[in-house]
């Protein structure tokens, strides 16, 4: 590197250096190998090879295992409100290309796929939902946030508040503190109600973004919620792991006889109802709180088919590699017993978000449950996250959401 700089270097190893020329904007503690100045938790700090060639500067993380969360590798980048109105103008402009007008409620800001390290941005109609899970972006939020309501209601959306879902214990690898709670903005009152409506797919839900999962709702299988939509028509549904019932609620718009939608909590249990009567879809539903790994077997017992459209959404059964092995038991179980509650010609949809579990071990896993079910498997569509949370192919943990269509034959 000839160019001086005013921050802090990493000499990193020549397999981390490969790493990040590859594309990836992680550097672990163990690839570092010395470091040149004073690196504060959560600054700014260059990352350079060991012939000096620059890589990126990044957030500099001293608890976590990843040392270094590259934000650029243009060396004539500035760190200014300049710089992060660029980077948000950029990540909403392409929002509005994928998303066109369905904007109402989608990801703003997917982490790293955005060039955001750590940080999650919903928009739910009129609030905003952020979680924070870097260092350096709770450093800098307090400029970057009003940055990001400003830039939206420039462009004529509705923003009333920022609430901020740090209620994440993942927050503890970073040295960082858990809790919720509304982000002052400036020129904004404070909000009343962490509740808004939303309209998805043409379906209205109430989303509660303090105390719903995540950030309120999950947005990213709106699409597959549509896909799962045109085949429903004169169909008896089961929706399993319904959560607040979209999936469900899409089934039920879509023309289906009846729907079944089940989720272990009663209170997801008891907004899915409420989202039901809302959308006017309550008579042709029921709802049932129940374990599904319970509801299942019971299902199975009792003979016959008395659906003809399953779907799995459950939660991710893993969240880290260790427990592998584990998850993909979990998921071949609901599976296998699914497909054989399934009449021949019926219709099958089923998801993982998770990560940890790749495509190639979930389909490896539906083969399998196929195999043991007696059935095959004739393939609708193989689809993944809506394009609002965007895949970057060199960052493979932005790639971590699988769904798969099936008839059964």
């Amino acid at each position: 590197m000839k160019a001086q700089r005013d921050y802090p270097r990493f000499i990193i190893t020549a397999k981390g250096s490969r790493w990040v020329e590859q594309g990836h904007p992680w550097i672990y503690a163990d690839e570092v190998i010395e470091e040149q100045g004073a690196a504060e938790n959560g600054g700014l700090a260059d990352a350079v090879s060991e012939k000096g060639k620059y890589l990126g500067t990044g957030f500099v993380s001293r608890e976590s295992k990843i040392r270094l969360r590259l934000l650029s590798r243009n060396a004539n980048d500035r760190f200014d409100e300049a710089f992060w109105r660029r980077r948000v103008q950029y990540a909403w402009d392409y929002r509005k290309t994928v998303m066109g007008e369905d904007l109402d409620a989608c990801r703003v800001i997917f982490g790293e796929a955005d060039g955001f390290p750590g940080l999650t941005v919903d928009k739910f109609h009129d609030i905003l939902v952020t979680q924070t899970l870097s260092v350096g972006i709770e450093r800098v939020k307090n400029r970057l946030f009003p940055l990001i309501v400003e830039i939206l209601r420039q462009d004529g959306q509705e923003i009333r508040g920022l609430y901020e879902r740090n209620d994440v214990a993942i927050r503890a690898l970073e040295g960082l503190e858990q809790g919720k709670a509304w982000f002052p903005l400036p020129g904004l009152p404070m909000p009343e109600s962490p509740v808004t409506e939303i309209c998805e797919n043409g379906i209205y839900y109430a989303v509660d973004v303090e105390n719903g999962q995540k950030t309120g709702f999950f947005l990213d299988q709106k699409y597959n919620r549509l896909a799962v939509a045109r085949l429903a028509k004169g169909r008896r549904v089961l929706d399993c792991f319904t959560h607040t019932g979209s999936f469900a609620l899409n089934a039920a718009m879509g023309g289906a006889e009846h729907v079944t939608a089940v989720d272990v909590s009663v209170s997801a249990i008891e907004m899915a109802k409420a989202n039901a009567r809302r959308n006017g879809l309550d008579e042709r539903m029921d709802f049932v709180a129940a374990d599904v790994f319970e509801l299942l077997p019971k299902l199975g017992e009792q003979g016959g088919h008395p659906y003809d459209f399953i779907i799995l959404d459950p939660p991710a059964f893993t969240k880290s590699r260790r427990t592998v092995d584990s998850a993909q038991r979990g998921y071949k179980e609901i599976n296998l017993r699914a497909l054989k509650l399934l009449p021949r010609g019926g219709y099958f949809a089923t998801a993982s978000c998770s990560h940890f579990m790749p495509s190639e071990l979930f389909v490896k896993m539906l083969r399998s449950a196929a195999l043991d079910a007696g059935v095959e498997l004739r393939q609708i569509e193989a689809r993944q996250q809506a394009p609002d949370h965007p895949i970057l192919w060199n960052v493979p943990e932005t790639d971590y959401l699988k769904f798969y269509l099936f008839q059964v034959v």
